[in-house]
């Protein structure tokens, strides 16, 4: 399967009073990101606090977004582990309730040579079928690939189909593009890059950021895909600070604060995560009413 356009990614909700996940308010957050005419959604990244879940809430919001979905968009699944096996449980429970892609991330404690982070995508790719995104983050999971290892995997492992470069550097999306002369898919998923990644080729751009302001995200891909650069430049820096303010932040804390901004409440992040701090949250309401 190929991915194209805006890829939406939900918080997860907790409940005020339990603190366990609130799925009735997680359904009404992925209704806000298809309002927003996101092009597939992605469950339990770093926005859905996937570190912080045990195995059962994880099963939880893995199964019950890709029931609410029901089909309108695709529904990728986020996975980060430490373990290879517990990456194989969780690609396994992906494919039983219905995902369309796995978003694979190498977690680590221990430094992880190349040899170990090949080992761990081809085991989760043998003991699975789904097409598997190969993502890169380095700032959360302590793994930097580079898109020439990268590709190596896309080349060698059956399932790894796509790349997700969030290390920040531009330079790694035009060499993923050069090196596979344009037939590897990639995406941006770094908000302050999101101009120069899709002109740089990039298939889509992962974010959060429709959970606050609708299909503003949607509106700067469809130009640049139409080939209107002065609109996507202006719809861009217009996003701009906005979109970097959620990251330095913190994305947990800084869209759940927002969506308490617009009217829905869906609790704070869980601990040792914190809520934003009230001067921060006046600065997110001021982007977020210039937004509109």
């Amino acid at each position: 399967m190929e991915l194209s356009g805006i890829i939406g990614y939900p918080i997860t909700p907790f409940n005020a009073d339990t603190q366990g996940v609130d799925l009735e308010k997680l359904g009404n957050v992925i209704d806000i990101l298809l309002e927003a005419n996101v092009n597939a959604i992605a469950a339990l990244g770093s926005a859905g606090e996937a570190a912080y879940l045990s195995e059962l809430e994880w099963q939880q919001v893995a199964e019950f977004t890709v029931q609410y979905v029901a089909g309108k968009v695709p529904v990728v699944i986020g996975i980060a582990e430490l373990t290879t096996q517990q990456a194989i449980k969780y690609a396994q429970y992906a494919y039983e309730i219905g995902a369309d892609v796995i978003m694979l991330s190498p977690f680590s404690y221990y430094k992880l040579s190349e040899e170990e982070i090949f080992a761990h995508y081809d085991a989760v790719s043998n003991a699975t079928s789904l097409p598997i995104m190969v993502y890169n983050n380095p700032a959360t999971c302590g793994v930097d690939m580079s898109p020439e290892f990268m590709l190596k995997m896309i080349d060698s492992i059956k399932n790894a189909s796509m790349i997700k470069e969030s290390s920040g550097d531009i330079q790694r999306m035009h060499k993923i593009h050069k090196l596979s002369a344009g037939k590897v898919p990639f995406y941006n998923g770094c908000n302050h890059l999101a101009l120069e990644a899709l002109n740089a080729g990039a298939q889509g751009w992962c974010t959060a950021a429709p959970c606050l302001i609708g299909d503003q995200p949607k509106q700067l891909f469809d130009a640049i895909k139409a080939g209107n650069n002065a609109q996507a430049k202006t719809l861009f820096y217009q996003q701009y600070e906005f979109l970097e303010y959620i990251v330095v932040s913190g994305l947990a804390a800084s869209v759940k604060c927002g969506l308490e901004i617009k009217g829905h409440r869906v609790g704070g992040p869980r601990k040792p995560l914190l809520p934003l701090s009230l001067d921060a949250k006046n600065t997110l309401e001021t982007l977020l009413s210039e937004l509109g």
